[in-house]
Formats: structure tokens, C-alpha cells, sequence
């Protein structure tokens, strides 16, 4: 079977990124190790991490008339994603300022810049013609990414919608989400401070936290759980709601943009016509071996570095 087109509709940004042995503690200065500058942004990171995993992936975002624009669009082209809906601005290019210490952990800051520039009139409904699966998250404007949601619903698109960085989100965009992706911090803020089980909890509390999940509108929810792995929260699935996905250890060296090669890795695995739980499975491998690499894009696996570790 023919994989669906993927749609990724939001950012792009320069990642400006410095190693050192720890994060700073509040006000104190450090010195790092070693200095680089890297193709990020969530939805690019996302689209590049699908791409690579036989993803057939349109990138719909904004970037500066600048070199770190052009540096993103090399990046996102050269991995094979249709870059062509990808405007040029007079905003700058947004960017990432990013601290990662030597265990892999990092901190992160964003400026939005040409970011904040896509507007809901660019989520042209022709563009989502025909996609299968439209993955978005918060890091443009919240009325674009619920333009995006609305035109992938009308297509008939999977809606995927990332809740990071973390921002309330309306009922409308709620009930456009066909699978909710968000962490166990993220999934307490939207569901009000509820909180969510601890790792090793027994089954019946997590049919409490789907219960929850649905009372928001929300029927498919993917939470991560950072080294406890994954957790499969489908109330459509009456056989099994609630699917446990065990972590795939490795020697991390950087997380950064480890949950965008989840994301994307999930998009893919979507299109491709597996099920919830299925692609979630994958998906921890590939997020698993992007950490074992410096950077985001150029550390995302192939279709044959992930079917190795399956």
C-alpha cells in the first residue's frame, strides 16, 4: 500500500547550540565545550525525521531572507520534503538558543521571528488535498495551527497535533485533534493539573486518565513518558485502550529534537496505514536512536537504522 502524504504545517528555526558539562544554575555563568549552528524547528524537524522514514511530506512555514533561512530550506529539501510552501519574509529567521549538558538533558529557548509570520490565510485548503496525516504543533500562531486543523479535517486528514511548547488550547482545536501527542507535563496542564499516574501505575488508572482525555474531546492520545517509554490512550480501540510502549534504551548524547523524530516518526508510521500503537512502537526507536547523536535533523535514522533495532 501507497503511504498518504504527510502535511507539516508550522516552524523553522536556526538551532543556536552550546555543550557543557551542566546547565547554569539562575544567574551563574559556565563555560562550555564546543559551539554549533543547525537546522531546528519543530514542524521542520518533524517533516525532516518523516522524510526520512519513507514519508512522502509537504513543509508549509516561513523563514528570513537571510542565511539561516537558507541553511533551513537546504536542510528540509535536501532530506526530500517539498520545501516549495516554505515563504521567504522580511522577519528574520526564527531561532533556538539551546544549552545541552553532557548527559544528553537540555534547555531551550526560541524566538519566533519569521515563525510568527504564518498566517491562517496560508493554510490554503488546496494544500491539504489528498494528505493523510497533518502534524502541527504550537510554536506559530495558535489561529494557523487551528486553520491547519480545520483544512486538514475537511480533507479527511489524521490530525496530529503536538502540544509543545505547551499553550491552553480552544475546545474548537480540541475536537479537530484525531491523536493527541504530549508528555506527562504537558497532558497534566491541559487537563487542568490532573494528575497523571506515576510510571509503574496499574492499567485501571490509566482507563481513568483516557476517561479524562475523552471528557476534553480527545478519543486518541499519545503520552510520552520521557524513560519510562510511552503510553497508548485509544478509547476508539474497545479490545484495548490503553497499550503500554516499553523504552528503547540507549547512550544518549543529545535529546534535543528526540520528541520531534517521535512525531514525525509517528506521522509516518500514521500514513503508512499502521495503527496507533504501532506506529507509537516505532517511533520510540527511531526517537531513541536520534539521541544517540549530536543535533536534531542530521542525527534522524533512516527506514534501515530503525528495522535494525526492531
Amino acid at each position: 500500500m501507497t503511504a498518504a502524504r504527510i502535511v507539516v504545517a508550522g516552524s523553522l528555526n536556526a538551532d543556536l547550540t552550546i555543550y557543557c558539562d551542566r546547565l547554569p544554575l539562575p544567574g551563574e555563568t559556565l563555560h562550555g565545550h564546543g559551539f554549533a549552528v543547525n537546522p531546528g524547528g519543530k514542524s521542520a524537524n518533524q517533516a525532516v525525521a518523516a522524510a526520512r522514514l519513507g514519508g512522502d511530506v509537504t513543509l508549509l512555514g516561513a523563514v528570513g531572507q537571510d542565511p539561516n533561512g537558507d541553511m533551513l530550506v537546504a536542510s528540509t529539501g535536501g532530506a526530500g520534503v517539498d520545501v516549495s510552501h516554505v515563504r521567504r519574509v522580511t522577519e528574520p529567521t526564527g531561532v533556538a538558543v539551546i544549552s545541552v549538558e553532557d548527559s544528553g538533558e537540555n534547555s531551550i529557548i526560541i524566538s519566533a521571528g519569521a515563525n510568527g509570520t504564518l498566517s491562517p490565510a496560508a493554510m490554503v485548503p488546496a494544500l491539504f488535498t489528498g494528505a493523510g496525516v497533518v502534524c502541527l504543533c504550537l510554536e506559530v500562531p495558535l489561529e494557523t495551527v487551528q486553520a491547519a486543523a480545520q483544512a486538514g479535517h475537511d480533507a479527511g486528514a489524521t490530525v496530529l497535533l503536538n502540544l509543545s511548547p505547551y499553550a491552553p488550547v480552544p475546545d474548537a482545536l480540541a475536537l479537530l485533534t484525531d491523536v493527541l501527542l504530549v508528555n506527562a507535563h504537558e497532558g497534566s496542564q491541559f487537563l487542568g493539573g490532573f494528575q497523571l499516574p506515576v510510571s509503574d501505575s496499574p492499567a485501571i488508572a490509566w482507563h481513568d486518565v483516557l476517561e479524562e482525555f475523552a471528557r476534553h474531546g480527545l478519543s486518541q492520545v499519545l503520552l510520552t513518558l520521557g524513560a519510562h517509554g510511552s503510553v497508548v490512550l485509544d478509547s476508539t480501540n474497545f479490545a484495548e485502550p490503553v497499550v503500554r510502549i516499553a523504552p528503547t534504551k540507549v547512550d544518549a548524547v543529545d535529546t534535543t529534537g528526540a520528541g520531534d523524530a517521535f512525531t514525525g516518526a509517528v506521522a509516518a508510521r500514521l500514513a503508512a496505514g499502521d495503527t496507533l500503537a504501532e506506529a507509537a512502537r516505532y517511533a520510540s526507536v527511531a526517537a531513541a536512536l536520534a539521541a544517540t547523536k549530536r543535533g536534531t535533523q542530521a542525527a534522524y535514522p533512516s527506514v534501515a537504522q530503525v528495522a535494525a533495532q526492531l
